[in-house]
């Protein structure tokens, strides 16, 4: 293999393109008649065909490094993995609207690339676009594989053992970060980056966390918690009850949680934020089997303004627009006499907790900026920050 060629091909691509330069070189090379062109492993090996870069002009190499070194900097092997499971076997799929997510930058960039290789206008699709958006408009056709530093399925020709050069998870998530931090300063001094690589980095430096699953993932745990209680029934009798001649014996059973939702009508909370929040509170409850009388809804400023029973976001009455004391509402919900296993509070956060931790589990969902931080021992959900959620500290 012409390995001068090659390695000058990579030396262009980090020099033109300096915040890639530490991943680029992170690579180790692998020659092999295996490949048609270049591909990568997840361990941060490339694959070469010798073939292919006595074919190749240095500068479309160039292109090709940058493309392989962007499977592995996006960490589309790691995504693929969170695929259905019909889309991870269709792994020719799931490459090829990985090199549409990646080669509609470098097209942008001005980087040569090989002939035959897809971009999202090749299946009528908007550039800028994640793989996984991409994914659903692919068609089944033939494809050169990237390896399974992409789409995360072990190719035969990628190579095993001990003595094989590669790169661990943790030093590839520090190159990741590494590459972030010199493409943010690249931008800060004015410098040219494509919208995608800066895109990339912003998610990797402050990671944008979806509220709806955080604010999910807490109810459902919460739930499910509260849930785990036991209590005998004699509705249906133990299997046990034949053995014992003229004694009935009870059944265990895991009851149904009560749920109490104070929600903060003061006239700083926002309507929209609210409503969404709400919609997401009462969706979760009725998807895990808790709903109609199960649930009471508190709308509070400095006082209980009103109390419903709900089972969706257009029943609830929001009456208040005063002051603010959620200790108020949590402290109504625990005396009612349906007592509630699970307390969740509604806030922009501007307002005085309860002392001490609640008898029950308490989640708190904040919305609105920058709300203030609830006591340490308050499970927290922050609609819309990229800190998304916060266990209680003991």
């Amino acid at each position: 293999m012409d390995r001068n060629k090659l390695l000058a091909a990579r030396y262009r691509a980090a020099s033109e393109r300096p915040y890639l330069a530490s991943a680029l070189y992170s690579l180790s090379v692998v020659p092999t008649e295996s490949v048609p062109t270049m591909g990568v492993d997840k361990h941060w090996r490339c694959y070469v065909s010798p073939a292919f870069v006595d074919a190749t002009p240095v500068p479309e190499l160039a292109g090709v490094w940058i493309h392989e070194v962007a499977h592995l900097l996006r960490d589309h092997h790691g995504r693929a993995a969170r695929l259905p499971a019909a889309d991870q076997r269709d792994h020719g799929r799931v490459n090829i609207a990985q090199d549409c997510e990646i080669n509609d930058d470098l097209i942008t960039d001005g980087l040569p690339l090989p002939e035959g290789r897809v971009v999202p206008g090749t299946f009528g699709l908007a550039d800028g676009q994640l793989f996984e958006a991409y994914l659903p408009s692919i068609p089944p056709q033939p494809h050169l594989d990237c390896g399974s530093g992409a789409h995360g399925v072990a190719m035969p020709w990628e190579s095993v053992g001990p003595g094989n050069p590669m790169v661990t998870p943790v030093e590839a998530e520090a190159l990741r970060r590494a590459t972030a931090e010199a493409i943010r300063s690249r931008v800060r001094g004015r410098g040219t980056v494509p919208g995608g690589w800066r895109r990339w980095a912003e998610e990797i430096l402050e990671p944008t966390v979806d509220w709806r699953r955080v604010l999910a993932g807490a109810v459902r745990e919460a739930v499910a918690w509260a849930g785990g209680a036991v209590d005998y029934t004699y509705r249906r009798p133990s299997r046990r009850t034949a053995a014992m001649r003229g004694v009935v014996l009870p059944t265990l059973q895991r009851p149904l949680p009560r749920v109490a939702i104070v929600v903060d009508t003061s006239g700083s909370m926002g309507e929209d934020d609210l409503a969404a929040a709400m919609a997401e509170v009462t969706g979760v409850l009725r998807e895990v089997g808790v709903r109609g009388n199960r649930v009471s809804v508190l709308a509070c400023d400095a006082d209980v303004q009103a109390v419903s029973r709900v089972t969706s976001a257009d029943q609830v009455t929001l009456a208040g627009g005063g002051g603010t004391d959620m200790r108020v509402g949590i402290a109504s919900a625990l005396a009612s006499r349906d007592r509630p296993n699970v307390v969740i509070v509604l806030t922009d956060g501007h307002t005085p907790w309860p002392d001490e931790p609640a008898t029950c589990r308490l989640i708190a969902a904040l919305v609105g900026t920058d709300p203030p931080d609830p006591p340490a021992w308050v499970e927290t959900v922050r609609l819309g920050d990229p800190a998304g959620y916060s266990a209680p500290r003991s």
